[in-house]
């Protein structure tokens, strides 16, 4: 495998592995602020509730935001620029731009389209198919037999697309490493960019680039007033990708923490005594009351069909109530805890 990492001289090309690590550096980082958010949520859903119902739609934001400062900055996502890499456009120009210089408004905005609205799509694709995997399951979706059919075509169908979108990837990642393509993944050929390794010059040249830019001065109003908003997004920028390569170091110390070596720990844990119901923390006037009766469902005060428990929170319901109030307002009836369709949880007695 020696031939995979080592570079020729003049080969500005990354290795695979340093091409695979930075795709996998942002997909570990929307999980572990998902799951910051989640804490928050269970901790106060009054307060934080809104940060888990609109996670995807605050954190393409933020990523927008993070990548747009990064694509101007050092022509390079922001985990790209974490392994010294940067963007170039595709071509036959014998001397690399400096980083510092940008890439063309075109390859620009494609980098940027591509880095966040395709994973925030698909992210999105995943979450539809899996709801509706549970409405099919369980019959829960409207009684037309055309919905039904385009139900069942759809959730047949998605497995193929995924598959030949996931082999694309493979294949193009195989054809990076035998050195047939320029490109370890689709998403740089659409947007007519290539990686390469930062240079000695590039370092530089981004290191005075911060104070440089402080050295011009204008009289204008609206300059001004541009300036300080760009001053200002990019500061936000700057502490978010300060704060997230800080986080990457963390996000070692929490497999670390979680993995199998870690198995005394958790049995540990889970020797202790039950601990007690949780508190109802949502007062509102929409949170629904427990019965006297412990076979009544809390929603609809008849007696349960289909009892299903929230693993967030341990109370049960029936399957249809508590899959229509989750679906919609993402938290649990009692207690008020985030909650997604996936903590659903099937009871079966003996009776049944």
């Amino acid at each position: 495998g020696a031939h995979l990492t080592a570079a020729s001289a003049g080969d500005d090309r990354p290795s695979v592995f340093e091409a695979v690590a930075q795709d996998s550096l942002m997909a570990a980082v929307k999980p572990a602020l998902q799951h910051l958010v989640k804490v928050l949520a269970e901790s106060n859903p009054g307060r934080y509730g809104f940060l888990w119902h609109w996670f995807d739609e605050i954190y393409v934001l933020l990523d927008l935001l993070l990548q747009q400062h990064y694509l101007a900055r050092c022509s390079a996502s922001f985990s790209e620029n974490f392994y010294s890499l940067k963007r170039i456009p595709i071509g036959d120009c014998r001397q690399q731009p400096l980083a510092t210089a940008g890439l063309p408004k075109r390859q620009h905005w494609k980098s940027l389209l591509l880095l966040v609205l395709v994973p925030y799509l698909k992210g999105k694709l995943e979450k539809l198919v899996s709801s509706l995997r549970e409405e099919d399951e369980y019959s829960i979706h409207p009684p037309s037999s055309s919905w039904k059919r385009f139900y069942r075509a759809f959730l047949a169908a998605y497995p193929f697309v995924n598959m030949t979108w996931e082999g694309w990837f493979l294949v193009q990642q195989l054809c990076y490493i035998l050195g047939k393509a320029q490109h370890h993944s689709p998403m740089l050929r659409l947007a007519g960019v290539r990686l390469v390794r930062l240079t000695a010059e590039d370092i530089k040249a981004l290191e005075k680039k911060l104070p440089g830019a402080t050295s011009s001065q204008t009289h204008s109003i609206k300059t001004q007033v541009q300036s300080a908003a760009r001053k200002a997004l990019g500061g936000i920028a700057f502490s978010l990708s300060t704060g997230l390569s800080v986080s990457v170091f963390f996000l070692q110390f929490l497999d670390w923490w979680y993995s199998s070596e870690n198995q005394e720990t958790i049995k540990s844990l889970t020797a202790l005594p039950t601990p007690p119901p949780p508190v109802h923390l949502d007062h509102g006037a929409s949170s629904a009351l427990l019965p006297k009766l412990k076979t009544v469902c809390p929603l609809c005060r008849k007696i349960r069909v289909n009892a299903t428990a929230l693993s967030t929170s341990g109370f049960v319901f029936c399957y249809r109530c508590v899959y229509s109030y989750v679906k919609t307002h993402q938290r649990c009836p009692i207690t008020g805890y985030a909650t997604e369709l996936q903590h659903l949880v099937k009871l079966y007695s003996p009776e049944s």
